[in-house]
């Protein structure tokens, strides 16, 4: 059985691999506007600034940086880039394209795994590499993926879904290692759940929310066949392990300001559709315990096709949301169906055949043309974003500035840029931002969105006309900045550079500690009043000007000469974790209370500031649960070296 599971894996593997062989060659593709730019971005600044940056100051006017993203994606292309000399932009690809061919290995072994059937296994790898079943319940979503390119590489590839899809590819092998682990007690395979569990979760978030649909449903499927509670306590133990080794960045706060932006990418859930969702995953429960034993693979598919279906198409048909973004389910619905009809061909003989014809018909068309999703792009120089990017690091070094579109996707690609938006919309500490873009860009008037950027301590912003080469085009009113803004650079080709009016560049200032106080919260959209008593203390030309130099990502050396009630302004987000020294004394660092920056509070005088952000007592812990987590891995592995079956293949029966 080894030699055949081993015989059947090194097939698939290859023949995955040449199914998706484009992608291991892939450097840039020509695919600009895709959301995969920030997460080269954000792997480019990772290995330049290794071992682990605790600030990202070039995001979002300043956030933590284990904030924005969960780590797995950022570190994989980071240390490849490093360890083989290459670009991001290749080791993004390659990370993505090896977990997409174990992806399609994971599944054989989940089903075989679940079901000790081999002609399943080989079905459902086959059915994962080549097919969507949701294109036959989804018009809107086979109309979208050219020559039926299944799902999970056509959102991967057009959509830059490169970390939902990498945890999903390890989901199965995470979900075939806990049911192996919960079946009897197996302390290798019990650490291979927990690490892989670890991994779905490291990798994305709708990665983690997929974990925490199947991983339940499966917990109940093998209870429903062994009826042992023992079962109970090792799910609880994987569950706990694995948040152990995620403990160093999955922090409480993590989860709060995660939880926080979600409100800007997703709709709200719908209670009445929970309710009705809770009350069918009740009668599913209550039909399934009645079952007799043997039936946990069928309890485990049925369960999570019932679930995601709500979710999906309740989303499609009905308007609802369940959880999230129904739509970034899809690959997982896509997973779902497939191992239902492999289990119903499965059991239904008949229908072996007829499943296969079927499959084999419906990938005709993507088989014809499995090398297209990966369209390769031409000369880098002649591209927009890496132009405008190069323009704006030659030019206006060390100073924020406001892009939009691809190239705020890809602003860091390459260099070091600061901006006073970010990637993606996540891990943003500044809940201000997004009052200011609206403004920005939607906005019909130019002196509302000049305050906004003056407030915002942005230098220049770079606007596009309908002419740009710019995708998305986010300036509602572009012309509203004509004469309104001095120039800086017009590329000729409908992107404009305009300088924002401010006493001198950079983000440090001096102002009257007792008047900023005054102010009040600034209540967003145009708040002229807000502004007219905020700015002039801000962009006083009375005041000495303040020198501010980034010594890295967790370091700033600030200059400044204060009077008697004057407080320095540095127009960063503040976090708790900075501190400020001078010589040996520590300074006060408190929030400035309109646009949330930090003001230090010093004496008169001139002041040779040190700022470092120091890492938050949580991630200390984190990395102290993380230790101990390892040594747990560590012993259970060992463990299961001397027990029968400890880190066996993926077998067992159905």
């Amino acid at each position: 059985m080894k030699r055949t599971t081993l015989a059947d894996s090194l097939l698939i593997a290859v023949l995955a691999i040449i199914l998706i062989w484009p992608l291991f060659r892939l450097k840039y593709m020509d695919n600009w506007p895709s959301i995969e730019s920030t997460f080269i971005s954000d792997a480019r600044m990772l290995s330049d600034h290794l071992p682990h940056p605790g600030w990202q100051p070039l995001w979002y006017c300043g956030t933590r940086y284990d904030y924005i993203y969960p780590p797995a994606l950022r570190y994989g292309p980071a240390l490849i880039a490093k360890a083989g000399h290459l670009t991001t932009a290749r080791a993004y690809h390659l990370y993505t394209a090896f977990l997409y061919v174990f992806g399609i290995l994971a599944v054989y072994w989940l089903v075989l795994t679940g079901t000790a059937s081999r002609m399943a296994a080989l079905m459902s790898a086959a059915g994962t590499a080549l097919l969507s079943p949701s294109f036959a319940l989804l018009r809107v979503i086979r109309a979208d993926s050219g020559y039926w390119v299944p799902q999970r590489l056509h959102v991967l590839m057009a959509y830059g879904e490169g970390p939902h899809i990498s945890a999903l590819c390890i989901l199965p092998a995470a979900l075939a290692a806990s049911m192996l682990a919960l079946r009897k007690w197996r302390p290798g395979m019990f650490a291979a759940a927990a690490v892989l569990c670890a991994l779905v979760v490291s990798n994305n978030f709708y990665g983690a929310t997929s974990l925490a649909i199947f991983f339940p449903i499966l917990v109940w499927a093998v209870w429903t066949q062994e009826r042992d509670w023992r079962i109970i306590p090792r799910a609880a133990g994987i569950a706990a392990l694995a948040w152990g080794l995620c403990a160093i960045w999955l922090t409480p706060s993590y989860v709060k300001i995660t939880l926080i932006n979600l409100k800007w990418v997703a709709q709200p859930a719908s209670t009445r559709f929970r309710i009705v969702t809770f009350i069918v995953m009740a009668v599913y429960c209550a039909i399934t315990f009645r079952l007799r034993s043997g039936r946990a693979w069928q309890v485990f598919v049925t369960g999570v096709a019932l679930f995601l279906s709500l979710d999906i198409l309740g989303y499609y048909y009905l308007g609802l949301t369940l959880v999230g973004d129904p739509p970034r389910l899809i690959p997982e619905l896509d997973l779902a169906l497939i191992l239902v009809v492999v289990e119903v061909a499965r059991r239904w003989r008949a229908a072996t055949v007829l499943v296969a014809a079927a499959a084999m018909l419906l990938s005709v068309t993507y088989l014809r043309h499995a090398w297209t999703p990966f369209p390769k792009s031409g000369s880098i120089e002649s591209q927009y974003p890496f132009q405008m990017s190069k323009w704006v690091h030659d030019n206006l070094p060390g100073q924020r500035v406001m892009p939009t579109g691809e190239l705020r996707f890809w602003f860091d690609a390459w260099w070091d840029n600061a901006q006073s938006d970010g990637g993606s919309m996540q891990g943003m500490l500044n809940q201000i931002i997004p009052a200011a873009n609206w403004q920005i860009m939607v906005g019909d008037k130019p002196g509302p969105a000049i305050s906004w950027l003056q407030a915002l301590g942005t230098d220049a912003i770079v606007v596009v006309n309908a002419n740009s080469r710019e995708h998305y085009h986010d300036y509602k009113y572009p012309g509203k900045f004509v004469g309104a803004l001095p120039v800086l650079y017009d590329n000729g080709q409908g992107t404009v550079v305009y300088r924002i009016p401010r006493i001198y560049p950079n983000i440090g200032r001096v102002v009257d500690k007792v008047a900023i106080g005054s102010v009040g919260e600034i209540r967003g959209g145009e708040d002229p009043e807000t502004f007219a008593k905020y700015l002039p203390i801000v962009e006083n030309p009375d005041q000495p000007q303040t020198t501010v130099e980034w010594k890295g990502f967790d370091e700033v050396d600030i200059q400044a000469k204060t009077a008697p009630g004057r407080s320095v302004l540095l127009q960063e987000t503040w976090d708790s974790s900075w501190h400020a020294f001078e010589g040996d004394k520590e300074l006060p660092v408190r929030p400035e209370p309109v646009m949330g920056f930090m003001l230090i509070d010093t004496p008169a005088g001139d002041h040779a500031i040190r700022m470092q952000f120091k890492t938050p007592l949580e991630n200390r812990a984190g990395q102290l649960l993380l230790g101990l987590s390892l040594l747990v891995v560590a012993g259970l592995v060992l463990a299961g070296f001397g027990a029968a079956g400890g880190l066996g293949v993926f077998t067992g029966g159905a």
